[in-house]
């Protein structure tokens, strides 16, 4: 860089607001601390440009101080990647080794602030060997800018980064598709990464993705539109960045509070202190202590600035209690009508972190807020294939490893599961000979009957007044009656599969056979039935249950059921088969690819969800779980409607269901 060049670079460069600081300092100040704050986290495969993204941000926001400009113009020359031109990753790329190797190794932590919102930036390793470092920054921020190269597309560390960040509940996604200005800035190469990258995120567990075509090394798109990209329509990163809403991706819901500390000064106060983990609290609320379950209200809120009349997340207070209960460090208050689960099985899913490998049977001492307790990693159930999301048998987990786990501990915890509250569904486990912290893990659910949730769908009655009268009429009856048992053929896929077309002419076949069969779609069932349900994971799972339970009186009856939902995730379709009954569930599967069902889409509903006017949308927003071990496959690329119904009638003839 000559010095000419250099010295345009420090022309444009000007302390920001420096106006404003110099004439109210005070007003400047408030002003910044009352904005809303984003953490973001930086993530992809090697050299995708991560570190040069943020170093532009930085740049072109106008948010580098003016020495270490001068700093990184003369590391350019030295360590950096761009030619002797100006190396915007040196911004970021702190470490010594990380700069002679020009790569980024540990995460590193930026700030910068524009008009309408403060952001902390997570900048993460791209190399594998780096994931536990990636997947620690990723569990404090709010989103995720996943980083590909357009010469490369999707790869599979792009793969592993966004399936973590979607393990650690980020719900945001902004896809940048980086170094545009190598292809030429082609519109093509842009529209088939994201078909691609929209193919894998199908499985996802994700709301909101953007996709951004830029340059960060030119500065395409980061702060300012591209002149060189006038197809794209969208908003530059840095706007993207600014608009995000996620004020209603925090739990104001849940009160926990995890004791961190009695206070006791004098014999007339004892006072809990600690942070709280997620919702609200007044005075007079009702309250109740756990594991104990001992009930009492909230006497006082006391802060650093005074006594206040309420409290919320994450605000650090001191609380007092009406009556004096059991309450010691490491329980968890809540209201007594919204409490966390309680008990000592769960399963989860944790990133490994150790380079020791690890079987079932291990003991640790496990973490989660305030509470430390003995654990035994007590069975490996899988481990996640990254690149297809796909489950493989697990005998031992080696570094960076992602699994579902079971958890035992040996005595009662309280928490709630990862997808509603991440403050009291994470935990660490730490190995009790060396103290050095080897997984990272995200609760999922109870995995034992005798543990006690907050959310009793498909569980015990509300009443305890009821009885079960019996019938005289037995399955056998009815099946000589009718000629044939009772079954339900339960079809699941993504919406245009032809899951609907499938069991309208499956109904018409078997009719025409002289079978008594019935269909219970998605789209009748809400109108009626469950028109008060909507498309949030607690609304789909109850939608589940009522149709499992219809089902199940349905094939009570002696009537053949078929089923046509979505019914996107595994664990519903595991309890509509036990509600339903084993073996009269027949899991079909309806296969079609996102974009099959795209060209399809007989209801318009895909256009609809890429608009924004559909949320929660399974394969957009919303993720589908494929079965793993379905009774029937159904190909619908391949074969025809006809065919189908052929396949599930042969299953029915084989399994005796019909004649």
């Amino acid at each position: 860089m000559n010095n000419l060049t250099e010295q345009k670079m420090n022309n444009k460069y000007k302390v920001r607001e420096e106006n404003s600081i110099k004439e109210n300092i005070t007003d400047y100040l408030k002003r910044h601390e009352e904005k809303d704050m984003l953490r973001f986290l930086t993530a992809g495969s090697v050299d995708d440009g991560k570190s040069t993204l943020i170093g532009r941000l930085l740049y072109d926001s106008q948010m580098i101080y003016e020495d270490q400009l001068n700093s990184v113009l003369k590391d350019s020359k030295v360590y950096g990647t761009t030619d002797d031109e100006f190396d915007p990753a040196l911004l970021t790329d702190g470490l010594k080794a990380e700069r002679e190797q020009g790569i980024t190794i540990d995460v590193a932590y930026r700030y910068f602030s524009t008009e309408k919102r403060s952001f902390i930036i997570c900048d993460s390793p791209g190399h594998e060997q780096y994931t536990r470092n990636m997947a620690t920054g990723a569990s404090h921020c709010n989103l995720a800018i996943i980083l590909i190269d357009a010469r490369n597309g999707v790869m599979p560390q792009t793969k592993r980064h966004s399936f973590i960040s979607s393990l650690l509940g980020i719900n945001h996604f902004i896809i940048a598709v980086n170094k545009m200005d190598a292809v030429d800035y082609s519109e093509q190469v842009f529209r088939k990464i994201r078909r691609d990258y929209e193919s894998f995120a199908a499985k996802l567990d994700t709301k909101d993705i953007h996709f951004i075509p830029i340059s960060a090394l030119k500065g395409d798109n980061v702060v300012n539109r591209s002149e060189n990209m006038e197809w794209y329509d969208g908003a530059p990163l840095l706007s993207t960045l600014e608009e995000i809403q996620i004020v209603s991706d925090r739990n104001l819901i849940d009160f926990r509070f995890p004791v961190q500390y009695v206070l006791r000064p004098n014999l007339n106060f004892r006072g809990f202190a600690g942070t709280i983990a997620s919702g609200t609290v007044r005075k007079g609320d009702k309250i109740v202590s756990l594991p104990s379950g001992q009930q009492t209200e909230v006497n006082q809120i006391i802060t650093f600035d005074g006594d206040n009349e309420e409290a919320f997340a994450p605000q650090s207070v001191v609380l007092t209690t009406k009556d004096e209960i059991d309450i010691s460090r490491g329980c968890v208050l809540s209201r007594t009508n919204n409490t966390p689960a309680v008990g000592s099985n769960f399963d989860a899913d944790i990133v490994w972190m150790s380079e020791d490998e690890v079987n079932s049977g291990k003991r640790f001492t496990l973490k989660t807020s305030t509470q430390a307790v003995p654990a035994t990693l007590s069975k490996l159930r899988y481990k996640f294939d990254v690149n297809t999301l796909h489950r493989q048998n697990a005998d031992e987990l080696k570094l960076n490893d992602i699994a579902r786990v079971e958890v035992k501990s040996h005595r009662p915890l309280c928490f709630d599961f990862y997808k509603d509250n991440k403050q009291t569904g994470a935990f660490i486990l730490i190995d009790n000979m060396t103290n050095a912290t080897v997984a990272a893990g995200m609760i999922i659910q109870a995995s034992s009957s005798h543990i006690k949730t907050r959310t009793h769908i498909g569980t015990e009655p509300v009443s305890k007044n009821i009885y079960k009268e019996k019938t005289e009429i037995t399955p056998a009856h009815r099946e000589k009656l009718l000629g044939h048992k009772a079954s339900t053929v339960w079809l699941t896929g993504l919406s245009g599969s032809g899951k609907s077309t499938i069991a309208r002419a499956l109904e018409n076949k078997l009719i025409e056979l002289g079978i008594s069969a019935f269909i219970l779609d998605g789209d009748n069932i809400r109108h009626g039935l469950n028109k008060d349900l909507g498309f949030s994971g607690e609304d789909r799972t109850e939608n589940i249950r009522r149709i499992a339970e219809v089902a199940k009186l349905m094939n009570d009856a002696g009537i053949i059921v078929i089923t046509s939902f979505i019914s996107p995730f595994i664990k519903d379709r595991e309890q509509a088969k036990m509600i339903i009954g084993k073996n009269r569930f027949f899991e079909t599967s309806v296969i079609a690819d996102l974009e099959t069902c795209r060209l399809r889409d007989p209801k318009g509903l895909y256009n609809k969800a890429a608009k924004g006017e559909i949320t929660n949308f399974t394969g957009i927003d919303s993720p589908y779980e494929e079965p793993e071990q379905p009774v029937i496959e159904l190909d619908t690329r391949k074969k025809s409607v006809e065919k189908s119904v052929d396949i599930i009638v042969s299953e029915l003839k084989y399994n005796k269901i019909i004649p």
